[in-house]
């Protein structure tokens, strides 16, 4: 369809957020967005990804940083194209050294501010939740490790515990995940993410547990933009309406949705979903049961953290009746439902004569199926037709 898609809008209570800019279709790409960011997830996954475009890396002999010798790239342009300077300096000192429970954030710091000004700019004007004290005193102890790590020469104007603060309460909040593809050979909770990535546009997608969108990340995707993140319709959206995505697995519990999106982005949910299973009890209400995992993408944006809740089979179950869970369709519908996956079922963008496609595609496990298709034999499906 001819026309932006989405538009920016301040809602009250809600902040900025994105809303159809006119009718979306099902399955429509409404968002399809290079990061402002991009930064490996641990100094473990340098060996196995380009650190510039993040594509697995093939069989040795790669082509070193000629700087940091740590980091590798796939091609003679990912090479050209290099990787964060300050990362890459803070590598040839000696950044392995770094506490493991430090290593994370060192790695976006340095990576933010290796951005040109502009753009550093434009990473501190997005959104962020209040920082947790806990996060605070960290922020102190990793920017006097920045500091260490940094050549001073390299360091940005303004470069203060403020500004590391500052930054850092911007990851929390708006960096999406980017997934190792998945196989089913590897148990869900342990399926890694390779790298995190800030994108400008797609950090003004709000959460909502009945979420009318998911994005897809196709990071080994042949060609330029394979870090790009794409936005697709689960259903028809009237213009006017907020498009939101989940920022977890659609099947978590509500106790555990709320806590993440409590401790994490500082609000609580209040959609039609959570009104409904608020009122619900179980045996195990007593404030201790631990949070699952899916896709987040939420990046991610985005999910750090591991295991899986299979909550929504139990809740599905906790009263026994269709007037208890009146959103049972949209889990038949849009949950993926090969197992251990929980990935969400996106319809494949129209077809060039505008009929709507009956095959969705999960942006977790990239299978394939037709809508009339049974639950029980899911198609292995090939995400990278998808542009």
């Amino acid at each position: 369809m001819a026309g932006e898609a989405l538009r920016a809008a301040d809602l009250p209570g809600r902040g900025r957020a994105l809303l159809a800019a006119r009718e979306i279709l099902e399955g429509e790409v409404i968002l399809s967005e290079s990061p402002i960011l991009l930064y490996p997830s641990s100094l473990a996954s340098l060996p196995a990804y380009c650190s510039a475009c993040f594509r697995s890396l093939p069989p040795p002999p790669h082509a070193p940083c000629p700087s940091c010798r740590a980091a590798a790239f796939c091609s003679p342009a990912c090479a050209a194209a290099s990787h964060p300077r300050l990362l890459c300096a803070a590598l040839s000192r000696n950044l392995a050294a770094a506490p493991d429970a430090h290593q994370e954030a060192l790695l976006f710091l340095l990576s933010a501010y290796s951005l040109p000004d502009p753009s550093l700019r434009a990473l501190l004007s997005l959104s962020s939740a209040p920082s947790p004290s806990q996060q605070q005193q960290d922020a102190a102890t990793l920017h006097a490790m920045v500091s260490s790590l940094a050549p001073p020469h390299l360091l940005p104007p303004g470069f203060s515990p403020d500004l590391t603060a500052a930054l850092l309460s911007k990851d929390r909040t708006n960096s999406f995940s980017i997934m190792e593809p998945y196989r089913p050979d590897v148990p869900l909770e342990v399926r890694k993410t390779r790298a995190y990535a800030v994108y400008l546009r797609a950090s003004l997608l709000n959460h909502d547990c009945l979420p009318n969108a998911c994005h897809f990340d196709y990071a080994d995707r042949p060609g330029p933009g394979n870090t790009d993140i794409v936005v697709r319709a689960l259903h028809g959206i009237s213009e006017g309406r907020e498009v939101c995505i989940s920022y977890f697995a659609a099947n978590w519990r509500y106790a555990d949705r709320q806590r993440r999106l409590l401790e994490d982005y500082g609000f609580r949910c209040e959609c039609d979903r959570c009104q409904v299973e608020s009122k619900w009890k179980f045996d195990d209400d007593d404030g201790d049961d631990e949070g699952g995992d899916g896709d987040d993408t939420m990046e991610e944006e985005h999910d750090k953290e591991d295991g899986v809740d299979e909550g929504m089979e139990q809740e599905e179950g906790s009263d026994g009746g269709d007037d208890d869970f009146p959103h049972s369709f949209f889990f038949v519908r849009y949950l993926c439902n090969r197992e251990d996956c929980y990935g969400m079922l996106a319809p494949l963008p129209p077809l060039p004569n505008g009929d709507l496609s009956h095959v969705f595609e999960c942006n977790a496990c990239g299978q394939l199926k037709k809508e009339e298709e049974d639950d029980d034999e899911p198609d292995a499906g090939d995400s990278s037709m998808v542009n």
